[in-house]
Parts: C-alpha cells; sequence; structure tokens
C-alpha cells in the first residue's frame, strides 16, 4: 500500500472512532494486548505472564486519558526487569498497533 492509501485509511479509521467512545475502548485495550506480546517478548516474558500483562497494561491505560500512562509503565517494568526499551521505539510501535488495532475492528464491524 502506497502512504496515500495508509493516510486515507487512517482518515476513515479517525471519522469512525472520533464519534465511537466503546470502540475507541475497544480498540485501546486491543492495542494494549499486542503491545503487551510486543514487550512480553523483547522481556522475555512466557505465555501466561503476557497474558498477565496485558489486563496490567489495559488496566494502566484507564489511569487517565492518552497513552503516557501506558508508555510510562511499560519503561519502569523494563527497568525493573534489567531491560531497555527505547522509549521512542515504544511510543512508534504503540501508534502503530493502534492502527492495526482499528483495522482489526473495523473488519469485524463489517
Amino acid at each position: 500500500t502506497t502512504m496515500a492509501s495508509m493516510k486515507d485509511r487512517e482518515k476513515a479509521f479517525e471519522s469512525k472512532f472520533a464519534h465511537d467512545a466503546e470502540m475507541n475502548f475497544k480498540a485501546e485495550a486491543r492495542r494494549n494486548r499486542l503491545l503487551a506480546a510486543w514487550v512480553g517478548d523483547k522481556l522475555g516474558m512466557s505465555d501466561e505472564e503476557t497474558k498477565a500483562y496485558a489486563g496490567t497494561l489495559i488496566a494502566a491505560d484507564l489511569k487517565e486519558a492518552g497513552d503516557d500512562d501506558v508508555i510510562q509503565k511499560v519503561l519502569a517494568d523494563a527497568v525493573e526487569r534489567n531491560a531497555t526499551i527505547d522509549e521512542a521505539e515504544l511510543r512508534a510501535k504503540s501508534e502503530e498497533l493502534l492502527t492495526v488495532a482499528k483495522a482489526g475492528l473495523m473488519e469485524e464491524d463489517s
């Protein structure tokens, strides 16, 4: 896909999701599960640990608006495990996975 068509898809998602708090909530929860899998892989978590970790990310996301709560939690958890996750890479991955999550929900919805 070209960059232009990616931008068009993002605009379509944004218009659908902007008016639908439930869809946003579902997309963010799905993104947090995808992000937990990515982080779990980086931190060497087992499948069970990763599943549980997804729940902690979803809970962290509910604390305040925006993604900073999730980003800060992941960075702190990495430090706790003596690992380093690059914040810029984490933010980029988080954005990318939100688009993936929205695309998945759009397909299920149609």
